[in-house]
């Protein structure tokens, strides 16, 4: 029998550190960018600790409104791997199906790519368990007023300013059950509302 358990901490590690050079490379729509592997652990452990700062302690769900990108693959590693479980909103949902599985999944914190914050802005007030907003990229003024607008909403967070002061390290929890939640999904409710679905580490 294995007695290691099967992690995503340990993916985490073993990628960051044997394939340290490597490269995740994010196509822009304007050229491309890139992040090695090494910094992917960096910033995953960045995050780990800005999350905790805000409240996550548990297993609480942190909501992605992503595209594809390395931001995306960093939040995809440290929220699971520091014990909270991942929900990806699936962006090509339908508003009302949207606000649904955000709340039956009951998000308290989202990550949106600046270029998504706009329509987001629009679903917030349908999400009360809401509490923080986390931005990858610029926004402008309006956008930034209309995330911070509803009454649940205590702060909105710029990704860069929010992570840039961690430490690049973190003591990645190792005593996690390996059937515990990992991250969450939903199906995309063609024949009633999204069903959810919770994969394990």
């Amino acid at each position: 029998m294995q007695r290691t358990p099967l992690l995503i901490s340990s993916l985490l590690r073993y990628g960051t550190l044997v394939h340290a050079e490597q490269k995740v490379i994010t196509w822009t729509g304007e050229g491309s960018r890139e992040m090695t592997y090494a910094a992917v652990g960096r910033r995953a452990a960045q995050l780990a600790h800005a999350l905790r700062g805000l409240g996550v302690d548990g297993d609480q769900r942190v909501g992605t409104f992503m595209w594809n990108n390395s931001e995306h693959l960093v939040t995809y590693l440290a929220v699971p791997s520091m014990g909270a479980v991942l929900h990806a909103l699936n962006i090509r949902l339908f508003p009302p199906q949207i606000v649904y599985v955000a709340n039956h999944a009951d998000d308290r914190i989202v990550i949106v790519d600046n270029t998504l914050a706009k329509p987001f802005s629009g679903l917030l007030p349908h999400l009360p368990g809401v509490q923080h907003v986390i931005v990858n990229g610029p926004i402008d003024d309006e956008t930034r007023a209309a995330l911070a607008a509803p009454d649940h909403i205590l702060a909105v967070h710029d990704w860069d300013a929010l992570l840039d002061g961690e430490p690049t390290a973190y003591d990645w929890p190792e005593d996690l059950d390996e059937h515990s939640a990992s991250s969450m999904c939903y199906t995309s409710g063609t024949t009633g509302n999204p069903k959810g679905a919770v994969y394990s580490h």
